[in-house]
């Protein structure tokens, strides 16, 4: 009897929201969302950050981590905020405060309003960079950009730090004013196809180069003599930039799908999908870089694709076409990030204050450009030594911020969320998590989300902030 009650209860909710999902919009099926969902995952997280971070944190040993995380503490999440848009049909906001009885869950539908804020103004900031190195390569520029010094000149030169970033704004408020269906899933369906050709063909490349083996071992063989708590702390922060997770993403996106798509069998897939990319984004850059850098290269940092890789380029045969299809590859993966962030704030605009879709995208568009300077300015004309500590920049300052402490926190606010009964409640989650076939939500997880992933995600959080400041 509870179990008809409460789908009694789930369709008079989706019933009473269908009006106010109609103005949102929807995905047109389960693959349009999964390429939707994909896009997001596949973004910069996994392009930029992710190769990076493994050649820096040992390698196989991280990739290890990061694949047993996402198997099972990724699931979690994702399901979960995927199911908790479906059933709401409401943004962050709206689900937290629709389901929410107590003050500290209904702000945490805020701290998801609040993460892709600050996500936004850093992702376009790179995405500024990816579009200028785009275009150098179309112009034939590779020995220009592989030049020492080359990429601190632009970043410090404002006024083409500012239009790079300008340009890449301007790209991504023209396809989110477009919609869901004609925006955002249409650019996914032609991007995420595209991107994984472009991954295999530059892998393939980077994997047969002479000597490329000792870095494809490096990548793929663990080795418990690279392992630290920091592999772990790193790889967990990987997770939730890879999987768009505790940012709002997923609850946008998932109260766009429909009431027939099997979500189980969708985020598997999104799951299968966003772990193969990282995988080849790791296999075509770490081996490449080991080859022209050996063991000193692992630890370029987020310079690894700016001033490492143009470099590369620079020494092989055809770095013209090789460098062009990179960033083409990297403008998708930004693209796709953007995107699906930025659709989380036009989203909760429309729904808090009524908005049609185009005014929210104005107003927002507006304000993420003006968050932005920061940004931008922050290796320029707001370069300040106190950020050191951070690692030199406002855009290090907002990533600590981001993935060190509001993504953890924002994570943990859904596991409570969905077991407390003065949050959603276990019964609603798991029925609602549960409709279609494929891998189910059982009973006895209840003890594993409600105390196991909590305790993990506290001891990451205290143990990286412990190594920020205090190690």
């Amino acid at each position: 009897m509870g179990g008809f009650c409460n789908e009694v209860r789930c369709i008079m909710k989706k019933e009473n929201n269908s009006a106010h999902n109609h103005n949102r919009g929807s995905f047109s099926g389960r693959i349009g969302y999964v390429l939707a969902v994909a896009g997001s995952a596949v973004g910069l997280g996994n392009i930029w950050r992710f190769p990076y971070l493994a050649a820096k944190y040992g390698g196989g040993i991280f990739l290890l981590i990061y694949i047993l995380l996402t198997a099972s503490f990724g699931y979690v999440l994702i399901m979960s905020e995927t199911a908790l848009g479906r059933m709401t049909r409401k943004s962050p906001v709206g689900a937290f405060e629709h389901f929410g009885k107590t003050k500290s869950f209904k702000i945490g539908g805020w701290l998801n309003a609040v993460i892709p804020m600050l996500i936004v103004p850093y992702y376009s900031t790179i995405g500024g960079w990816v579009i200028k190195y785009l275009v150098e390569y179309f112009k034939g520029n590779v020995q220009a950009v592989a030049e020492d010094g080359y990429f601190g000149n632009f970043i410090s030169d404002s006024w083409q730090a500012e239009l790079w970033f300008l340009v890449f704004a301007a790209l991504v408020f023209i396809i989110i004013l477009g919609g869901v269906q004609n925006g955002v899933e249409r650019m996914s369906k032609i991007m995420m196809p595209v991107l994984v050709v472009l991954a295999v063909v530059v892998t393939i490349y980077s994997v047969t180069r002479p000597g490329a083996v000792e870095g494809v071992k490096y990548f793929l063989i663990p080795n418990v003599k690279n392992f630290s708590w920091m592999t772990v702390v790193a790889a967990m922060g990987q997770m939730f930039y890879s999987m768009s997770l505790a940012m709002g993403i997923m609850v946008t996106y998932g109260s766009y799908v429909k009431d027939d798509v099997d979500l189980n069998k969708s985020i598997n897939q999104i799951e299968i999908f966003d772990t193969g990319v990282a995988f080849l984004a790791g296999m075509m850059i770490i081996p490449a870089v080991f080859v022209f850098l050996g063991t000193d290269g692992m630890a370029s940092g987020p310079s690894l694709i700016f001033i490492t890789l143009p470099n590369i380029f620079n020494h092989i045969p055809l770095g013209r076409l090789w460098g062009s299809l990179f960033f083409i590859f990297m403008s998708f993966a930004a693209f796709s990030t953007i995107l699906a962030v930025f659709e989380n704030i036009i989203s909760c605009g429309m729904e808090l204050t009524g908005w049609s879709r185009k005014k929210s995208s104005l107003v927002n568009a507006i304000a993420i450009i003006l968050l932005s300077l920061p940004c931008v300015l922050g290796y320029n004309v707001w370069s300040w030594d106190w950020l050191k500590v951070f690692g030199g920049a406002i855009l290090d300052l907002e990533d600590f911020l981001v993935s060190n402490i509001l993504l953890p926190l924002g994570s943990l606010v859904y596991l409570l969320f969905c077991v407390s009964k003065r949050g959603w409640g276990w019964e609603n989650f798991i029925e609602e998590a549960n409709t279609g076939k494929g891998m189910k939500i059982r009973k006895w997880m209840r003890g594993y989300i409600t105390y196991i992933l909590p305790l993990i995600i506290l001891f990451i959080f205290f143990f990286g902030l412990y190594d920020k400041f205090f190690a």
